[in-house]
């Protein structure tokens, strides 16, 4: 095994995102928040240190192959998720040494930046963020002061498109080795022939798309910085917000219905936004993702809909249906934005049902090559497909040659095999992390919380979606806290890359 590989590769990714703590420190100018300028330096300073130390200290180290690529996405998620944590630790301790700066910002601000001064809340924030996740253990959001609120939202609009992608476009030279990398964040399509053109490319829709949610959030009534903190996590698909009650804060119909649009657009793959700004309009409906991804939002918001109508949970049938889609949006493209109350906690807001399919959406994701977590539509038409065509083989002749449209694909007998196996795979062991997740729970909450919202909040890590049912917080104990960090962690690299680091370390650990 050539840990030089991984160490240098993963020492070129702390150093890339490093400069997104010296980035910050303007954005601390700007609000007049010079307390925080040391600890984003200080931060910054110390990612570039162990950063440039890996990456020199095995700089001759060769270029990865497939298994190599997925030990250092791996490793550098878990890392990084670390890492990021040093502005929150920092900020916090600087606050509370130092009251003044807290007289001249929000009221509440040393109480709320206090549970960051424990370093697994500010790695608990720091996973979340960079995952796309959007759980906090913040108890109110907007006493933060604006350096976290930016801090949270670029960690979030960066590992939404993610940290590798980002790495390859800065610093790698076209090869094999970047296509390794690119792909061991569960991507494959490409956009242009040379792999950093691609990311490079990804990277101008990703701001574009982020400079229009920023304008349509401004357009539908948010106030400026409001905007411009929701149109980065809302394109990342990552849900943290800088308000406490999330879209739910402003009550307008307008802001709600224009948030839509935009987590939309996050849960399509960017290949696709590419074909589709370039006249292929065609797309929208004859790629199978896309295609799966707007059919399941328009059925399950209906769904979901129809569920709350019942339960007479809302008044009226807009705002039903407005929440409903909503919510079924923001979980199923992992957004995790909010306008209503799941749970609280011990006490249940919405009823099982609707608390379920919630969770069926965050279990499918969107498509491939999005922002999205969860197993991903593509894997789950794979799964439909496939299963369907094994049962109609048995009423087939053996000697027949038999082939399964998927998509714009045709797969012959050995390809189908391939990936069905592969997305069964990745399926069982999702469910297996998943169960993991909800049997430690159990053992550390049960019985104060109700089952559904304990698979709810376990499979919103996983899934990195961000939605709670009241479970999540700072005063959450130390097992499952850890415990949601792992499934974040799991969530954002589906699954193979963290079996793959894990039976490495198993394996080097029996020598």
């Amino acid at each position: 095994m050539q840990y030089e590989t991984v160490g240098r590769d993963v020492g070129r990714i702390v150093q890339v995102v490093s400069l997104m703590a010296f980035l910050s420190i303007p954005v601390a100018l700007i609000n007049g928040e010079f307390y925080a300028v040391p600890a984003f330096a200080v931060s910054g300073a110390l990612m570039l240190a162990i950063g440039v130390a890996l990456a020199r200290t095995f700089i001759d180290a060769p270029d990865p192959g497939k298994r190599h690529g997925m030990l250092i996405a791996a490793t550098a998620w878990g890392v990084i998720g670390v890492l990021g944590s040093f502005p929150f630790l920092l900020i916090a301790w600087t606050i509370t040494l130092d009251p003044f700066p807290a007289w001249l910002n929000t009221p509440g601000i040393t109480e709320t930046t206090a549970a960051f001064r424990l370093p697994l809340n500010g790695i608990f924030e720091s996973m979340s963020g960079f995952t796309g996740t959007g759980l906090t253990m913040a108890a109110d959001e907007e006493a933060l002061p604006r350096s976290l609120h930016w801090w949270r939202s670029f960690i979030e609009w960066v590992g939404g498109v993610g940290v590798i992608v980002l790495t390859v476009a800065i610093l790698a030279r076209p090869g094999s080795g970047s296509l390794t990398l690119y792909e061991s964040e569960a991507r494959s399509r490409k956009i242009h022939p040379s792999i950093v053109s691609t990311v490079r490319e990804i990277w101008k829709l990703y701001l574009g798309f982020t400079l229009a949610g920023i304008a349509l959030f401004v357009v539908a009534g948010m106030p400026t910085w409001d905007a411009i903190n929701h149109a980065m996590t809302a394109i990342a698909t990552g849900g943290f917000s800088v308000r406490a009650e999330s879209i739910g804060y402003y009550g307008k119909p307008l802001i709600e219905y224009a948030v839509i649009p935009v987590m939309v657009a996050g849960s399509i793959a960017f290949p696709i936004h590419y074909l589709i700004l370039k006249g292929e309009i065609r797309n929208i409906y004859a790629d199978l993702q896309t295609r799966w991804v707007l059919g399941w939002f328009a059925l399950g918001g209906i769904a979901l809909t129809a569920v709350l109508l019942l339960n007479q949970q809302y008044e009226a049938i807009e705002p039903t249906f407005r929440t409903a889609l909503f919510q079924f949006v923001s979980a199923t493209s992992n957004a995790g934005f909010g306008t209503t109350t799941i749970g609280n906690g011990t006490e249940r807001a919405w009823t099982t049902g609707a608390t379920l399919l919630v969770c069926l959406g965050m279990l499918t994701g969107p498509a491939a090559g999005s922002t999205g977590g969860g197993l991903k539509l593509i894997r789950v038409a794979t799964l439909i497909k496939g299963t369907l065509w094994q049962i109609q083989s048995v009423f087939v002749p053996a000697s027949a040659i038999r082939r399964l449209e998927l998509g714009d694909r045709t797969l012959d007998e050995e390809q189908i095999h391939r990936e069905f196996t592969e997305a069964a795979i990745v399926l069982i062991l999702w469910l297996a992390f998943l169960a993991l997740g909800i049997a430690v729970f159990l053992w550390a909450l049960a019985p104060d919380y109700p089952l559904e919202y304990i698979v709810f909040e376990v499979m919103s890590a996983q899934s990195t979606v961000g939605l709670d049912a009241g479970i999540t917080g700072p005063e959450m104990p130390t097992v499952p806290k850890t415990m949601l960090i792992f499934n974040m962690w799991v969530g954002r690299l589906e699954i193979i890359p963290i079996a793959v680091l894990l039976s490495a370390v198993l394996r080097n650990g029996d020598r």
